[in-house]
């Protein structure tokens, strides 16, 4: 049994707990962490996604955030971030190696697999910089089915058009452009 803290919208823990099904059921307020993994090409900014499995209770088969997940009761965002980046894609961070961008709600009510899901979270969104071999990763296949390098600026644009390829969080994407470009995403001066 998976147990969050209750938090405010800040994303302040208020000292109660409620289990995983009961929170998306009821839609009660958690918090969770999106890491962003990023490297230049060739001028360009690139984002690292991850195609969520089949089976996955919201938005399968979508290509989402490079890593994502549920911070724990007890568990601090950090130690999530790098709890989620091993054991999602076999990535050892350690804490100087991820950079907090930011936080953003994500607030919504959706059928999926026949079912109600209300989604209200605090996320906590990181940045990943260091250099990433897809082929060496190790990808939890119950979680992922796949990764994907995309143009960051490409995956904004065809979020803003609700493209049913992604379900990248857009709050989320500009929180981690904002600190990658120190500027507004869709601001394309130098």
């Amino acid at each position: 049994m998976e147990l969050f803290d209750i938090v405010d919208e800040n994303g302040i823990p208020t000292g109660e707990t409620v289990e995983r099904s009961v929170a998306h059921k009821q839609g009660i307020c958690h918090r969770t962490v999106h890491i962003w993994i990023a490297r230049e090409q060739e001028g360009r900014t690139q984002v690292l996604l991850q195609k969520r499995a089949a089976n996955k209770d919201s938005f399968p088969g979508r290509f989402d955030t490079s890593s994502a997940g549920h911070i724990q009761a007890g568990d601090e965002p950090l130690e999530s971030a790098m709890r989620e980046l091993h054991e999602e894609l076999g990535i050892v961070a350690v804490p100087e190696q991820l950079e907090f961008a930011g936080t953003f709600r994500v607030l919504y009510e959706k059928e999926f697999h026949g079912k109600l899901f209300k989604d209200n979270e605090v996320a906590f969104v990181y940045l990943y910089r260091q250099p990433v071999e897809v082929d060496r990763l190790i990808l939890q296949t119950e979680e992922i089915e796949a990764v994907e390098w995309f143009d960051m600026e490409e995956v904004y644009r065809e979020c803003l058009k609700h493209n049913h390829k992604f379900c990248v969080p857009v709050k989320g994407l500009e929180t981690a452009m904002k600190l990658l470009k120190g500027k507004k995403p869709g601001d394309h001066r130098a």
